[in-house]
């Protein structure tokens, strides 16, 4: 098939094909796209509707993306592989077509009709003349039979096992069944299966294995809750720090369960202590390297400030490895870090049509990116008391708009303390008035000497009406009665109650 022809297919890709929340830059100017009634729709339409749908078009005008689809995806291993393709199919069309068949090859390989027929009638609306798009009935047919076949042949023999009661083939059996049935997309089945392996775990290898996979499947489900269950039972194992995947797993797993939940200060703790002696292939079924670079680098410099992006990222040996695959996101970390945040928003924005093809940083990082941005906005203004707006736009802004509506977002959401003059367009600080910041400290000290000094002339108050409680440990004694010395031999013991007398007081 033509290259042309793979082309004009593309640009006829059906609305359905793409999300929403893509940003409408990434259309190509001469793009038609058709509506829920399967009308076609001019570009400029097609964009107004994406346009006002998307949370991404306040960010500016995207570069196209520069992945290599082919490099990319060798970081990856198992199911995320496909998962991988088929969102770049459906989110960028300058890569859809060659995604979308690799997406498709990927289904057949891992035996996952499910996954198929998605990525084919993705693939079928973006480029129906491709020879992926035709529908091959005869693979599915035969899938269908083998899968039938392997699934009774895996059962009949964990039966066969759990007959002879041997706990390492009962588990062994629980887990090639929960790996065929994971591979061929009935995750729940999967998940039931991995969990019934703990029961016959007869070392700590074995109950790290099984949490492991079942926080995997729960990832793929996109259950961050147990995802975070299953990765916190890993690390209370005692010993599990002596297997590898106990030491990188955890770490990874639960930074992008909280990523995903939007806990990005937490997400940044867990990735920083990622293990980065660990071999990239151990972990290659959920992310690559790389994306523990980024995906911990962009949350730290969301979440912290200088001083601990200084001594957190850039001065963490065991990070800096995962930052050597990146060299441009630890750029920008030291451009923020040394002032100089102009430069770190725009390496920034020159990363962002590769970031946004990611399947877990593409939600949120107009969030971080936001966030980011108005540190830097903040940092930028913190040493001088008032700052022109024009030296401003000259250090943010964006081509075609003016920065004063997003100064005063901020300074309403109360993150910039400042006043804009609209007279001389300057953004003047709003500083607390010291003096009525001491009187204030002073007042709460105050306050603090008055409770203290209260309970001090209560407690003296209590002693003189005899209230106090005094007598040796572990006896009791009736309020306001201390008893006399006689009452105690030598050793400490009570003597019989003719011996002593109790003495009133008060």
């Amino acid at each position: 098939m033509a290259v042309s022809s793979s082309k004009a297919s593309a640009r006829r890709l059906l609305s359905d094909c793409l999300p929403t929340s893509i940003p409408p830059q990434c259309f190509p100017a001469n793009h038609a796209c058709r509506d829920g009634g399967g009308n076609n729709t001019s570009p400029a339409s097609s964009h107004a509707l994406l346009h006002h749908s998307s949370p991404l078009t306040h960010m500016p005008r995207p570069a196209q993306p520069k992945l290599d689809i082919e490099l990319y995806i060798q970081n990856y291993l198992g199911r995320t592989r496909f998962d991988r393709l088929l969102f770049i199919g459906k989110t960028c069309v300058p890569l859809c077509v060659e995604a979308l068949k690799a997406a498709v090859a990927e289904a057949k390989k891992a035996s996952n009709i499910a996954h198929y027929q998605e990525a084919w009638e993705s693939i079928r609306a973006a480029a129906p003349d491709e020879p992926e798009a035709a529908w091959d009935a005869s693979w599915v047919e035969r899938t269908e039979a083998d899968n039938r076949v392997e699934t009774a042949r895996l059962e009949s023999e964990l039966k066969r096992y759990k007959s002879n009661m041997i706990k390492e083939s009962i588990r062994m059996g629980n887990q090639d069944l929960g790996r065929h049935l994971e591979s061929i997309g009935r995750l729940t089945e999967a998940s039931d299966a991995y969990a019934r392996m703990r029961q016959d775990a007869t070392s700590t290898k074995h109950i790290v294995d099984c949490g492991i996979r079942l926080a995997i499947v729960s990832l793929q489900r996109k259950d961050w809750n147990m995802v975070i269950s299953n990765v916190s039972k890993i690390l209370n194992i005692p010993n599990a720090d002596d297997n590898d995947s106990a030491n990188v797993y955890p770490k990874i797993l639960s930074g992008i369960a909280y990523m995903s939940m939007a806990a990005y200060a937490t997400a940044a703790e867990h990735l920083l202590r990622a293990d980065s002696s660990t071999s990239p292939a151990v972990y290659a079924e959920v992310a690559s390297s790389n994306d523990v670079a980024i995906y911990g680098a962009l949350t730290a410099l969301a979440t912290m400030d200088r001083r601990d992006l200084q001594l957190r990222v850039l001065d963490n040996q065991g990070f800096r490895i995962f930052l050597e695959n990146e060299p441009h996101i630890r750029r920008a970390v030291s451009f923020f870090v040394n002032g100089r945040y102009a430069s770190c928003l725009s390496i920034l924005d020159a990363a962002r049509p590769d970031y946004l093809l990611d399947i877990h940083l593409h939600d949120h990082l107009p969030t971080l990116y936001s966030r980011i941005r108005t540190k830097c906005i903040i940092q930028y203004f913190a040493p001088f008391s008032r700052v022109s707006i024009e030296s401003l736009e000259a250090a943010f802004g964006r081509d075609g708009e003016s920065i004063e509506p997003e100064l005063i977002g901020m300074i309403r959401d109360g993150s910039l303390m400042a006043r804009i003059d609209a007279k001389d367009r300057l953004l003047v600080a709003v500083r607390p008035d010291q003096r009525a910041e001491m009187q204030k400290e002073a007042l709460e000290v105050a306050r603090g000497y008055e409770e203290e000094a209260k309970e001090r002339l209560r407690r003296i108050n209590l002693v003189a009406a005899g209230l106090e409680i005094v007598g040796k440990a572990n006896h009791d004694y009736t309020l306001g009665l201390r008893p006399s010395d006689a009452l105690f031999d030598e050793d400490g013991r009570p003597l019989p109650a003719e011996a002593g007398a109790v003495e009133s007081y008060g």
